[in-house]
Order: C-alpha cells, then structure tokens, then sequence
C-alpha cells in the first residue's frame, strides 16, 4: 500500500477501456461483486468526500445532479447517505436511467421524503444550495453534450462560487485528455473531485489551489490490483476514501494536519444519527 505522501508521484492512472475492463471483472463469477453493490460503495465514498470537503457546519443544502447512467445512480446512493448524516439533498434528475436499480434508489430517496426538483426549478435550487454534487456524465461518457445537459454545465461553469464536487470524471471533460478545448465545459473545472477505484488519466489537469482530491476504491482485491498494475494507497481507519494531494493546492503539511480533523470519526458529532445509513 501507498502512503499519502507518495501518492501523488507514483499513484497510476487508469484508462476509460481498462476501467471498463476492471468493472467486468469485478463483476464477473470470479469477482463475486453486483453492480448494486458497487454503487453502493461508490455513492458511499462520494457522501464520504461531501462530508469531508464540506460538512453539515457548512450548509445543509446540497443538490445532488445525476446523469442517466451509472455515474448517476453513484449520485442517487450518495443523496441516501448525506440525508442519514444530517444534510438535506435535493435531486435534479432530468433524464432518468431505466434500469431496475435505479427505480430502487429512486424509491429509497422518496420513502425518504427527498425532493426531486422539475426543469423549472433548476436555476433557483441551483443558486440557494450550499454545494452541488456532479453525478452526470462518467468514465464512459463520449461524444457531443446534449439537452438537457449542455445548459446544465453551462450554469455548473457560471456557479456563484459555491463548491461543486464531480463524480469520477468532471463531467465534459473527456477522460484522458481533461476538459474541452472549447466549448460547453472548457471554463468548467470543479471545486472537489471523488476518483472512484482508481483515478483517470484526466486527473493530472485537475489542480489549484483549495481543490481537493480523493480516492474512493476501497473495495478493489490484490488479484485485481496487481492484475491491472494499481498500487492503491492505504484507507485509514474505518474510511472509505483517502485524499490525495493535488498539484497547487494546500502545502504538505496542511493536507497532512486535515485528515483526522474532518475524518469519520473526527466529524461524527456534526451528523445526526451517525455514520450508518
């Protein structure tokens, strides 16, 4: 296992065809995993980064956007858990997925009286948030934005300052070669952005200074590891994601001095109810 410190420098990349590759085998007899619960350890490990990167002391209210697919059902688990720690999610959800799954993580967020807001609604809900989560578009994601999605980045890229956090890939960006060189998202780089299983090549354009990085993969075997070259850093504690250092951002030491004073069991007493949901 990799320590913090070294991530940054020898962490690796992984491709869009070799992430998809690695679902697959996740899945597969031998891997022993369903994609229910790999969404759900995803969208745990994004409620996770929300907290830390910004916790109910902060503000309640996030939005929540999710896209069609799975990015957007990783949005849907990641909703549940920040209702359970005390936060009050809202969904924007123009496009919704088909499949059976969905529909379930659908149903969870309404016996929870969680509100799922029309087109209409989007601008004003947008603007009163306290933070905005981008589950739209992730590794798989090619090709050209279109409605309703265009005008949603848009408005993303024009956010008053407000922090935003991506699911896996900012959504626009393409996944190996970062954000557009024009276009719908070229101005559109998040506050936070939340790797899942390892990070993607588009990482590297991800940098500045107050962004924050984090690693959610806690679930990835050895066999699986050493077969697709990944040499993960370690989870400390009971957590589900690490952060990692981003290029321009905070000094050494302040990432260092952060990461039990916003953990799981540093934070616990700003969450109603406790972690488990």
């Amino acid at each position: 296992m990799l320590t913090v410190k070294r991530a940054l420098s020898t962490l690796k990349t992984i491709s869009a065809q070799a992430a998809t590759k690695l679902d697959h085998d996740l899945m597969s007899i031998q891997g022993g995993f369903s994609i229910g619960q790999l969404m759900e350890l995803a969208g745990l490990s994004v409620s996770q980064a929300v907290f830390k990167c910004h916790p109910p002391s902060k503000g309640k209210k996030v939005l929540v956007i999710c896209g069609p697919g799975n990015n957007g059902g990783d949005g849907l688990v990641a909703a549940r858990h920040l209702w359970h720690y005390g936060y009050q999610p809202t969904v924007y959800y123009p496009k919704k997925g088909r499949n059976e799954i969905y529909e379930r993580l659908t149903v969870q967020l309404n016996n929870l009286k969680v509100p799922f807001i029309v087109d209409s609604d989007f601008k004003s809900t947008l603007y009163n948030s306290d933070h905005v989560v981008d589950a739209i578009f992730g590794f798989s994601f090619s090709g050209p934005i279109r409605p309703p999605f265009d005008d949603i980045i848009t408005l993303l890229s024009t956010h008053p300052g407000k922090p935003i956090t991506s699911v896996d890939v900012p959504s626009s960006w393409n996944v190996d070669s970062g954000p557009p060189s024009s276009g719908i998202g070229s101005d559109f780089t998040p506050n936070f952005l939340i790797s899942l299983t390892a990070p993607k090549p588009c990482s590297k354009f991800f940098h500045g200074k107050g962004r924050r990085h984090f690693l959610g993969g806690r679930f990835v075997s050895p066999v699986i590891a050493e077969k697709y070259g990944l040499e993960l850093p370690e989870y400390p504690g009971l957590e589900q994601v690490v952060e990692l250092p981003v290029p321009g951002g905070e000094s050494e030491g302040e990432e260092e001095g952060r990461e039990t004073g916003e953990g799981l069991e540093g934070g616990a007493k700003d969450v109603k109810g406790g972690f488990c949901s």
